[in-house]
């Protein structure tokens, strides 16, 4: 069963600070903490091309970036496990910070069990 969800959360730092902690996958595990470290061949994000996120234990996940769109909007499908995620996110600037959207689609038991940890990755994202 396919499921798609979306998140919003919104916080004080800067939306361009926001993008750059987004589009260079070495600075991922800075706000990520299910993220320990990434391999990806390029300094940012970058359409086509495919990495890995090591996870907790050194769990690895395979990356493939779907597309880039300026200003600040990205896409790519995760998979590890015989599980496929496609995620969407975007960042904007706000009076008083970033609002960042994400949308997840994939097998609902992992898009569920995916969210909370995506919460609080944005929320460290957009704030610390």
């Amino acid at each position: 069963m396919t499921l798609r969800r979306a998140l919003e959360v919104v916080g004080p730092r800067p939306a361009d600070d926001v993008w750059d902690r987004y589009a260079r996958p070495g600075r991922w595990p800075e706000w990520s903490p299910q993220i320990r470290s990434v391999d990806y061949p390029e300094p940012v994000l970058r359409a086509g091309v495919s990495g890995t996120v090591h996870g907790p234990l050194g769990f690895p996940v395979r990356f493939r970036i779907e597309q880039v769109t300026p200003p600040r909007a990205w896409s790519w499908v995760v998979s590890a496990a015989g599980v496929r995620l496609t995620l969407w996110h975007t960042v904007e600037a706000t009076a008083a910070g970033t609002r960042t959207l994400l949308a997840i689609e994939g097998f609902a038991p992992a898009v569920l069990l995916y969210l909370p940890a995506a919460r609080l990755a944005l929320g460290k994202l957009v704030s610390e």
